[in-house]
């Protein structure tokens, strides 16, 4: 597996610079994309969303039959957009202002509440759907996609420099 493939297809790659792999041993220099952290975890996010998606489907739909499949498929966009729209809204705003990046994940996360409440209100009168399905997909899909993204995260390479030594440190 290339770096590339660890790195996700957000750009990053090992590129060498001219002259690195000359015989007087220098070393190769990496072209490193900040953002392959949060990329990567985005991606797993997705991978984790759908699987326990598919997972819930294979459970409640023979169980509770149609009202099983909607519940699933609500818990499941609700939970899974809730916590993958924060990681879309630093992506696009990475290049604003930070106080404007700040701005763009409270604005988010606040119209993301009103829209967890409406929705949460609007159902609960409604019978179409299976409410333990609803709800284990909800709990399931925030643990799922929280526990997927940190797991990209914390699995994409990050480079790292240490600070050179001065000899009055050794001592």
């Amino acid at each position: 597996m290339s770096s590339t493939d660890d790195a996700g297809s957000a750009g990053s790659r090992d590129e060498a610079t001219p002259g690195a792999d000359s015989p007087g041993g220098e070393t190769a220099e990496t072209e490193y994309d900040s953002l392959a952290p949060l990329k990567t975890g985005l991606r797993y996010g997705i991978w984790g969303l759908g699987i326990l998606t598919v997972l819930g489907l294979l459970i409640f739909w023979p169980k509770d039959g149609l009202p099983g499949l909607w519940g699933v498929l609500i818990g499941a966009g609700v939970g899974g957009a809730f916590i993958l729209i924060t990681a879309v809204v630093i992506l696009t705003s990475v290049n604003l202002k930070p106080s404007a990046t700040m701005a763009a994940v409270m604005g988010s996360w606040f119209l993301k509440m009103v829209a967890v409440l409406v929705v949460m209100a609007i159902l609960r009168e409604m019978d179409f759907y299976s409410k333990p399905a609803l709800v284990t997909m909800l709990i399931g899909t925030i643990i799922a996609v929280l526990g997927s993204e940190v797991w990209g995260v914390m699995s994409t390479p990050t480079p790292y420099v240490e600070p050179a030594r001065d000899n009055a440190d050794r001592k």
